[in-house]
């Protein structure tokens, strides 16, 4: 069988490598540990087709190192435990070449053989913790290098102890211009200079969406279909394309980085006041396949959140937007959704009241369960009323302008905090206002009753 494009292509050399100059450049980390031949153990970080598994292979070569491939979607225990297998056997044989023991030809065998043992996870994150676990104390004694590749966030994903022991180097999507470069080459060197107009390369480069692999397999089932493989002179346009690509499919895991990612920046941009950026970040998340449900909650958590009581209908806008979801589904409730986040976006902003929730919280958290003022106790039976609940209350709404100036309303001994503290936007401007002269009646409540030695609590003519 022919090997495929993908695999021809790859990297034989690092100054091969397309891509990946903020590691491999001049001076870089990678580029400084292998001109150093300095091997440690690494976890390699980022998305499908950026070359997490050549990089690794590479490396083996750099550093002159048996190469022992471990795929945990396929491999367990048993596997790992072949691996130490293979790196104790070359260690011997390594240690046996060095003390002039072994013979200085094949496999372990000292300036000419392999100095040492890479062993390279894929997709390591598909390990458990038990078999994470398994490779500490050979990574600890340095019988191998460790390398796990992942296409998930090793925070989350890699246990701590094996995390703290290997260098992260985290993999960017390929630009446009590398991409290009890649096409370059795969048609000049293996496709018979295979001809791509510009509008055909544009395609190509639009439906690799930053995976290499993506690329060049697209590449080779074009060229396989009108026969480039076969015959030189052959050209290709974005209408033949067309015919044989699938449709396109944006980077995009549920529950992954990308997921988190891209609703982190539909929040920052409702945040932010740009309604055009927050509608480009929902349909990018709608077409990726994000549940509608999901980002109608975000909508409304950004609505109370961000929006609050600057703009109170903000909140009502994202419910009904929910509501309209829930009965018309998808496509025609997306509308809704779009609609919501157009709205939150250009409405006033503050978080004046999720701030000083958050305050409040915290400051409950750790303080003393204070009692009740005798005079907020509610009052039901006879008993209650005779030790005083509700004595001394005072019915705001029997007072002039329906406010009780001067009553506290904190519990004993604590001056009421100043947590809520309104923006002067929106209509949240107005309840600042209306605030700051209740404050003002308050003080002059206070300062009269100050002055005649009466509780301000206490009702005139008490």
């Amino acid at each position: 069988m022919a090997v495929p494009l993908a695999e021809a292509m790859r990297p034989r050399t690092l100054d091969e490598v397309v891509g990946q100059r903020h590691l491999l450049g001049p001076g870089r980390p990678l580029r400084a540990a292998i001109d150093g031949r300095r091997p440690h153990s690494m976890i390699l970080w980022g998305p499908p087709g950026v070359g997490k598994t050549t990089l690794a292979r590479l490396l083996a070569q750099q550093f002159d190192c048996r190469f022992v491939a471990i795929s945990a979607v396929l491999s367990g225990v048993k596997e790992i435990r072949e691996a130490v297998e293979t790196a104790r056997a070359e260690r011997a044989g390594v240690e046996a070449a060095r003390t002039g023991d072994g013979v200085e030809s094949g496999e372990g065998a000292g300036r000419h053989g392999p100095r040492g043992t890479i062993v390279f996870v894929d997709e390591v994150h598909r390990f458990n913790k038990a078999q994470q676990d398994a490779f500490l104390p050979h990574v600890e004694s340095g019988l191998f290098t460790f390398v796990g590749a992942t296409t998930e966030n090793p925070s989350f994903e890699v246990n701590n102890a094996l995390l703290s022991r290997a260098a992260v180097y985290v993999l960017k999507r390929l630009e446009e211009a590398e991409l290009r470069e890649l096409l370059s080459r795969a048609c000049a060197g293996h496709l018979n200079g295979l001809a791509l107009d510009e509008e055909a390369t544009r395609l190509l480069v639009d439906s690799a969406d930053g995976d290499a692999r993506r690329l060049l397999n697209n590449l080779e089932l074009a060229a396989t279909a009108h026969g480039a493989f076969d015959r030189a002179g052959v050209s290709l346009g974005a209408a033949q394309l067309a015919q044989v690509l699938a449709e396109r499919v944006r980077q995009f895991d549920k529950g992954g980085d990308a997921f988190y990612d891209q609703i982190s920046a539909l929040h920052k941009t409702v945040r932010g006041s740009h309604p055009n950026a927050a509608l480009y970040w929902l349909v990018r998340m709608l077409d990726g396949g994000a549940d509608p449900r999901y980002l109608a909650r975000r909508i409304v958590r950004m609505a109370v959140e961000d929006v609050g009581l600057a703009d109170p209908r903000a909140l009502r806008v994202a419910l009904d937007a929910t509501e309209v979801y829930e009965r018309l589904g998808s496509p025609e409730g997306e509308l809704a959704l779009a609609q919501a986040v157009i709205y939150l976006a250009c409405a006033a902003k503050s978080n004046a009241a999720y701030t000083a929730y958050n305050a409040a919280r915290a400051f409950v958290g750790q303080d003393a369960s204070r009692a009740v003022p005798l005079h907020l106790r509610n009052a039901p039976t006879r008993l209650m009323k005779g030790l005083g609940y509700g004595r001394e209350y005072r019915y705001a709404q029997d007072e002039a302008d329906g406010y009780a100036a001067g009553e506290r309303y904190m519990p004993e001994g604590m001056d009421e905090p100043d947590w809520y503290r309104p923006a002067a936007r929106g209509l949240e401007g107005r309840i600042a206002e209306k605030l700051a002269w209740l404050r003002q009646l308050d003080e002059q409540a206070r300062a009269v009753a100050g002055g005649t030695g009466r509780d301000a609590r206490a009702p005139a003519g008490d």
